[in-house]
């Protein structure tokens, strides 16, 4: 019984110990919660100096330090921050009215940029994109590929590219339409020496809807080693071209030929649909890759905007 009593003593002195403690805690809490008098009546009488605390010095944790044990420094929170803002914010669209040697009415055309575009250095792929006959430079605009694209970037899916939008007036055949000369002498120049692209082959595209897809193929049948990947929507071959395609498929190795795609909607005009599906059995015949969609829908608006999104995953895949 002697042997476990000083254990005993230990553990109730504690234990009145920690009462006393907490009764403390208790009068020191409520002191601090009690009211100041306004004025004493009395200045009380100072006693001998009380030592000055003396300060420990506690090293700023530097930023390299943060990020080993797990945090984040305000440098990379702030660009973080900025990058969340300038996702959210979206692409932007600049619009250009340039003089040109070669078209009277001038080098119209308009440029989407990719979000963060004004935040970051990095050179970008470009994708030209050809509107229709009758529309202007703002058809591809309407139709979402700007919204579009700013989704798919800020979500990750795609990487950020430039899309470039050129005005084309005529609706004649490419032998009395300057616009292939302006095109490839002015405009790509032009965005090449004033947006921060890449410029390769690798790193360009081009499509277009109706009219615009026969510049489209008129571009990648005529200079296949500027572009990586060529793209008709509701395609009609200009008849201009029709006689040379042959020569022009058979110039080269099918292997080297860029990325090609072909879509069009089963209730198109006959006569499209006709120049669409010969120029696919001239690829089939040659062994020549390309990708070949019948999509429910007609020659219109509808039919394209539906298919934006799908378009857009399409050029951007090796980039």
């Amino acid at each position: 019984m002697d042997t476990n009593r000083p254990s005993y003593l230990f553990r109730r002195w504690h234990k009145r110990r920690a009462i006393k403690l907490l009764a403390l805690a208790l009068c020191v809490g409520l002191a601090a919660c009690m009211p100041l008098p306004a004025s004493p009546a009395s200045p009380a009488t100072p006693t001998a100096a009380a030592a000055a605390p003396t300060l420990s010095s506690v090293p700023t944790p530097s930023a390299a330090a943060l990020l080993e044990k797990g945090g984040t420094a305000p440098s990379v929170l702030s660009a973080e921050l900025e990058k969340a803002e300038c996702l959210d914010a979206g692409g932007q669209i600049e619009m250009y009215a340039l003089p040109s040697a070669h078209l009277d009415y001038g080098l119209r055309f308009r440029v989407y940029t990719p979000p963060c575009y004004a935040q970051s250095a990095q050179r970008y792929p470009v994708l030209y994109l050809v509107h229709g006959q009758t529309y202007n430079d703002d058809q591809w605009d309407r139709l979402g590929a700007d919204e579009a694209a700013s989704a798919l970037i800020a979500s990750g899916e795609l990487p950020p590219f430039l899309i470039v939008m050129p005005y084309d007036r005529s609706s004649n055949q490419p032998a009395h339409d300057p616009f292939g000369e302006a095109f490839l002498q002015e405009l790509m120049p032009w965005v090449e020496a004033h947006y921060r692209t890449q410029a390769t082959r690798a790193s360009r595209a081009i499509g277009g809807l109706s009219r615009g897809a026969s510049w489209a193929l008129h571009f990648g049948l005529t200079q296949p080693d500027l572009f990586a990947a060529v793209g008709g929507h509701s395609p009609p071959v200009f008849q201009e071209d029709a006689p040379q395609v042959r020569s022009w498929l058979d110039a080269r190795d099918p292997a080297s030929w860029p990325r090609l795609w072909l879509d069009i909607g089963e209730n198109d005009q006959r006569a499209i649909m006709d120049s669409a599906v010969w120029f696919e059995a001239l690829l089939s015949e040659r062994s020549i890759a390309h990708e070949w969609y019948l999509f429910s829908g007609d020659h219109s608006e509808a039919y394209w905007s539906r298919h934006v999104e799908q378009y857009l995953r399409w050029y951007a895949r090796d980039w």
